[in-house]
């Protein structure tokens, strides 16, 4: 059973958070505070962390700081902080997605689902569909449903293949231009905009309405696989 640690100052997102989880079989602790949080994790050692930022403590940025000294479990923020700054910096710190208040539990179950499945130890498949596409990893070639190439830029595949390993993941924007194109273009969104509207293009069927590759608007892109 799937242990979930749920993080809030708020009584009754406790409560509603403790009912629907277990509803669903997980196995669920609860912490209001970021002291408690921590104590919980170091001996309850959970699969997953719920975290909200604004607590009486120590603020939610530092919980994620502290639990990433030591361990690399999924944590999911579920807070009401909307600006994009607070967001970048949560996902900056470690956090594997960001859910805003007010939520529907359905989509911050899909969101603890996708985040559980991508960190479940397997091995990565070699072949990823993306539409009517086939993306081969250790090949490094993309091919349409006849079988025939279809011609990426290298700067296209590289951005690609990190959203494609990371299956269900927010990458933020500032890892996503430090990794492609150096720590002094941190600020250069408008490449990833670009490049992102030449792989839509070319890879999903309606570019306008993207399925797969999605953005997450001022924090960054994810992945979504075929269901």
């Amino acid at each position: 059973m799937t242990r979930v640690l749920v993080v809030d100052d708020e009584p009754q997102i406790l409560r509603a958070m403790r009912i629907n989880l277990r509803a669903r079989r997980y196995d669920v602790a609860v912490a209001d505070t970021g002291t408690t949080a921590l104590h919980q994790a170091a001996d309850w050692h959970p699969d997953l962390v719920i975290l909200d930022l604004g607590l009486p403590d120590i603020d939610g940025v530092d919980v994620i700081h502290g639990l990433r000294g030591w361990t690399q479990v999924p944590i999911i923020v579920l807070s009401g902080r909307t600006d994009s700054r607070d967001k970048v910096e949560a996902l900056e710190a470690g956090a594997d997605d960001y859910v805003t208040k007010p939520f529907s539990i359905d989509e911050l179950i899909a969101r603890i689902r996708a985040v559980t499945r991508r960190t479940t130890p397997h091995d990565s498949p070699a072949r990823i569909r993306i539409g009517d596409h086939t993306v081969d990893l250790a090949a490094k070639t993309v091919t349409d449903p006849d079988g025939r190439p279809l011609r990426l830029t290298p700067t296209e595949w590289h951005l690609l293949n990190i959203l494609v390993r990371n299956p269900g993941k927010l990458i933020s924007q500032q890892q996503l231009l430090t990794e492609i194109w150096g720590p002094a273009y941190t600020r250069e969104t408008n490449y990833l905009r670009q490049y992102m509207a030449q792989l839509r293009r070319k890879l999903e069927p309606d570019p306008t309405h993207p399925r797969h590759l999605l953005t997450e608007p001022g924090m960054g892109y994810r992945f979504q696989p075929q269901t």
